[in-house]
């Protein structure tokens, strides 16, 4: 696909997704359907119409291309593709449940195990964020799309981490340690992703942990906003492996953290 067709596929999805964050809202002031899954994770009926409006969407642009989702992958099944579109149609149901404002809604086009196009909605901060290749990430807010291209928001001179715990482990902290992080905030969705694109935050760091579609979308969003992400290895982060789960992770707004 040539960046016309990107930017064009990813714009088409821009209203699916805010549109798909006004129904769980909805849904949520309705009184919320909860199940629990085998993994006791819990999944809501806002997850399942989240997921089926924008499976919907992505099937009449791009009919050829698999869909994998959270709430339908067949984990028993090894994955075999290298290009497919993950689908997280809520990052953070429990924070969902409980009526917080982290949780997102997650679409990303994988292109030979790198994702290329993010759409991430966050409903309740009234933010959307889209990606579709190289200096290419943008957040919608109050009506008008902004470039991102994480330029520092933060004190100079200090660097500021999101976490995806309130006490990270041992390993994370050392890591905290490794980057003289000044001090962090615990996020619990991909959110974090988000924060680290538009300079809010400047470091993110996490062991093994989730599926490839809690990351993807926020990946696409923060890879295109010149974030520098890779494992805690320092090695490339790809998606497409059998089994869809995670490496570690390094997010790093810039290569100089606190300027």
């Amino acid at each position: 696909m040539n960046n016309n067709e990107l930017k064009n596929i990813a714009e088409a999805l821009i209203k699916t997704t805010e549109h798909a964050g006004k129904i769980s809202i909805e849904l949520y002031n309705k009184g919320l359907k909860k199940i629990i899954k085998p993994d006791n994770s819990p999944v809501t009926n806002g997850d399942l119409e989240v997921n089926k409006i924008l499976t919907d969407k992505i099937k009449t642009l791009t009919p050829n291309i698999p869909i994998i989702s959270e709430e339908t992958v067949n984990l028993q099944k090894k994955n075999e593709l290298k290009t497919f579109w993950l689908i997280d149609p809520i990052d953070g149901t429990r924070e969902y449940i409980a009526g917080q404002d982290e949780y997102t809604i997650n679409a990303s086009l994988v292109l030979n195990c790198i994702p290329i196009i993010g759409l991430l909605g966050a409903p309740r901060k009234k933010r959307l964020f889209y990606a579709y290749g190289k200096n290419n990430s943008y957040m919608i807010e109050n009506e008008k799309a902004v470039k991102l291209d994480c330029t520092k928001k933060t004190e100079k001179g200090k660097i500021f981490a999101v976490s995806g715990s309130t006490k990270p482990n041992e390993q994370i902290l050392e890591v905290f340690k490794k980057y003289k992080i000044h001090s962090f905030t615990p996020m619990h969705s991909s959110y974090k992703f988000c924060v680290i694109a538009t300079g809010e935050f400047d470091f993110y760091a996490a062991k093994e942990r989730a599926y490839e579609w809690d990351y993807a979308a926020g990946h696409a969003v923060a890879e295109g906003a010149g974030a520098i992400i890779t494992t805690l290895e320092n090695k490339s982060f790809n998606y497409g492996k059998d089994d869809y789960k995670n490496l570690s992770l390094i997010i790093k707004r810039s290569n100089i953290l606190d300027a």
